[in-house]
């Protein structure tokens, strides 16, 4: 069956592939389930409908989902937090090609990357605020394992005390 025939990826308009939820989640790794959810919450907009109404996903939607979990898993960021990053990194966007602009004028250009300066700092913060917090986590765990050890090293010591030593006779 070739791509035109599967109605799990049909070509855009444009003559890009757009693909069906099956195929997208598959494609990502995810379920279609999280597609959904990640739609719910506004992490993604799939790029278009179906006439009736069933989702289609570009490459574009793709690599954004690919984004979603890297942060899942690089960072540990929960959704929360990837809404976060991922607003911020539109805006970014939408910042660049206004700032490249030809009409864009030089004040207009120094808000622009102010307000870029003011996004970056803002998701700087979010990834310090994590990095303490893992921080913190393996600063305890660190603790734990060093009282194991020490329980350990304990319990296996020769005994020298002979008072000890004929105590588990």
């Amino acid at each position: 069956m070739n791509a035109s025939s599967n109605p799990e990826t049909q070509p855009a308009a444009g003559g890009e592939r757009l693909f069906g939820i099956g195929a997208a989640a598959e494609r990502a790794g995810v379920s279609q389930r999280a597609l959904r959810y990640y739609q719910q919450l506004g992490l993604i907009t799939p790029q278009g409908r179906t006439p009736g109404g069933l989702r289609r996903y570009s490459q574009e939607d793709l690599a954004r989902v690919a984004r979603i979990r890297q942060l899942q898993t690089l960072l540990g960021l929960n959704l929360d937090e990837i809404a976060l990053v991922l607003r911020s990194e539109d805006r970014m966007a939408e910042i660049r090609l206004a700032y490249h602009a030809e009409g864009t004028t030089c004040a207009e250009r120094r808000d622009l990357v102010r307000e870029s300066l003011a996004l970056q700092q803002e998701l700087r913060a979010a990834v310090e605020a994590k990095r303490l917090g893992i921080e913190g986590f393996l600063t305890d765990l660190d603790a734990r394992i060093g009282k194991t050890r020490s329980l350990l090293e304990q319990m296996t010591a020769p005994v020298t005390d002979p008072e000890q030593a004929g105590a588990g006779r």
